[in-house]
Order: C-alpha cells, then structure tokens, then sequence
C-alpha cells in the first residue's frame, strides 16, 4: 500500500517507518509543519500531537484518504461523522501494543470478580496528554468510574496497572512497553484490515481481533 505517515520523525514514527517498509509499504513521511499532501495514497497514519493531529485528519480525509490515528488527547466523533458521509474508515486506537489489548480484555474480565480498581498509567515526561487513551479506555470499559492515576517521568515508555481488591486479596494486571517497537504489530494490522471496515469511526485494535470482537464505533 501507498501509505503517507504523519509523525514520521517522532518517537513512534521513527519506530514505525521501517516496519511499514520491510512489510512492502510505500512510505511517505509528513513531519511537522509540513504540507498534508496525500491524495492518491491508500491510508495515512498519525501519530502526532494533540494539537496537531484534528487538522492532519481532516486534512487526509478532505483528500479521500482513509485515516489510522494513534494520536489521543483530540475528539475523534465529528471526523468520525465526516469520514461516513465520505464513505471513508477512520480507525483510532488508544493503544497498538498486542499485549496492552490483552491487558484491558483480563482487566474486565477480572472485575467481574473484584469490582474495586484503580488505575495507575506511566508515561514519558514528553506525553502530553493525561491520563492516557488507554487509561481512559480501560476505565470506560470498567465501568467509567475508576480513579487514574497518572505519572510523566524521563526513562518511561507506556506502562500501565490495573490494581483489582477483593476481601484480603488483590490482583495486579500489568503491561509494559519497553520500545516503540511494540506497537508496529498492531499498525500492520490496522492496514491490512482498513479495507474490511464500514465508513466511519472504528475504535480499539480488538475490533480487528478474532479474540475480541469489539461493538464500538461505527
């Protein structure tokens, strides 16, 4: 696929662009404060910054480019409604690490049996928004009303706890991503299923999961 990347020098696009070039992507790299120029490509991926990422995706979308954002902190609903009425997918995920989708299935499933939790999400000093997409998406998930809490230090990557407590017990569901790397898997994903998808907004990588069929979006 001719695929344009938005971030492409950015700590997750720097990770990203070799993995979509050894899987036999044609890449175009869009850095910051660049043109949007993508007509013609199959998809563009934005992996941003809040502030940047509503303008590139309705950017690509204005040029009939279908949409992979892995850019949180920005309302994706009304580009959601603009990429139906364009017949256009625009699929966001919180998280493409495989391992933070596991994280998230456990975690509900584990509150079944102990309803109390909390949230703990770590991050890199330059994220800049709190709590994370996946904090929040884990949360909505478990009900909507369980604290976060959020902590931004140097040496970080994306690492997060589901803390669960029960009368004399607690259960601890943790993931870690250690490199960007990790999330590529995820990213190729979404690009070989985007064609599968109905126009509008997807959210979540377990929507392309056989594991996990997900009843969002849309």
């Amino acid at each position: 696929m001719k695929v344009a990347l938005l971030g492409h020098r950015g700590k997750v696009g720097s990770a990203l662009e070799p993995a979509l070039v050894a899987a036999g992507h044609e890449v175009r790299g869009i850095g910051a404060g660049e043109p949007v120029d993508v007509a013609g490509l199959d998809a563009a991926i934005d992996f941003t910054t809040p502030e940047a990422g509503e303008g590139n995706v309705r950017a690509c979308l204005e040029q009939d480019v279908p949409c992979i954002v892995g850019t949180s902190g920005f309302p994706l609903e009304a580009l959601g409604e603009e990429a139906r009425e364009r017949g256009l997918v625009l699929f966001h995920a919180p998280n493409f690490a495989i391992g933070a989708v596991l994280m998230m299935r456990l975690a509900v499933e584990a509150a079944s049996y102990l309803p109390h939790a909390e949230i703990v999400e770590l991050h890199n000093a330059a994220k800049r928004d709190a709590p994370s997409g996946t904090a929040k998406a884990t949360a909505a998930r478990l009900g909507g009303d369980v604290p976060i809490h959020s902590i931004r230090l140097p040496g970080l990557v994306a690492h997060q706890e589901v803390l669960l407590g029960g009368t004399g017990e607690t259960l601890t569901i943790r993931h870690d991503t250690y490199s960007r790397d990790a999330f590529a898997p995820g990213v190729l994903l979404a690009l070989e299923r985007l064609p599968t998808l109905p126009p509008g907004l997807t959210v979540g990588l377990e929507a392309l999961l056989d594991f996990a069929p997900s009843d969002e979006g849309n």
